[in-house]
């Protein structure tokens, strides 16, 4: 398990935010692992979990960061966006006061990410349609206007979980790789700032950071 694990070229720090009971803890682990927990808990404080994907030729670790949605956390969410190169902002569909606030979400992020960091809005839970109290269109318009991805998901019946990370992904591997090409040198790219694309797995895992773009 362990050179399977460590076979990859690029390690991507992805954080997931949004007001509590939205579903961004399970759309972790739906991607990650497959699953859905109906009886899930409010998450408490931070966790991650990882899954590697194929993008083009290369080998991509998607380190998945779940935080608290509640206000009492946001303490802990500030450190938390250090090092990542993408953002998923979770509304729920039924929910339109979860939608309401994206627009802080967007800010609390910007003042604490890099400027380049790449961003996806995720209106969650299409399988409770017919309780929908936020249009498509209007969160579709509202992420175009402001430069985001965008995509509706159902981390119950999986609808477009794999599509909304695989999308996320690849936008910033090709950002990645443009910023290869712009520069002149080979190894630019690497998993913390100082050390060579070429750093030991070891390393990377007790350096989450990862790629600057």
């Amino acid at each position: 398990m362990g050179s399977a694990e460590e076979d990859y070229n690029f390690v991507f720090k992805v954080v997931l935010i949004g007001e509590s009971g939205v579903g961004k803890t399970n759309l972790l682990s739906r991607f990650t692992r497959n699953e859905f927990n109906h009886d899930s808990r409010t998450t408490i404080g931070v966790e991650f979990s990882t899954r590697t994907i194929l993008v083009g030729d290369a080998v991509v670790k998607a380190q998945i960061w779940d935080t608290a949605g509640l206000e009492r956390y946001r303490a802990i969410t500030s450190a938390y966006y250090r090092g990542a190169v993408g953002a998923l902002v979770v509304f729920d569909i039924t929910k339109h006061q979860t939608y309401d606030v994206v627009d802080r979400w967007l800010k609390e992020l910007y003042d604490h990410a890099e400027a380049s960091i790449v961003v996806m809005l995720v209106g969650n839970k299409t399988d409770l349609a017919q309780a929908r109290e936020v249009p498509m269109e209007e969160a579709k318009m509202f992420a175009d206007n402001n430069g985001l991805l965008f995509v509706e998901t159902s981390a119950l019946d999986s609808t477009n979980v794999e599509e909304a990370f695989e999308t996320i992904l690849k936008e910033i591997f090709y950002k990645v790789q443009k910023q290869k090409q712009r520069s002149s040198q080979s190894n630019t790219v690497s998993l913390a700032s100082e050390s060579p694309a070429s750093t030991a797995p070891a390393q990377a895992e007790r350096r989450p950071c990862c790629v600057a773009l």
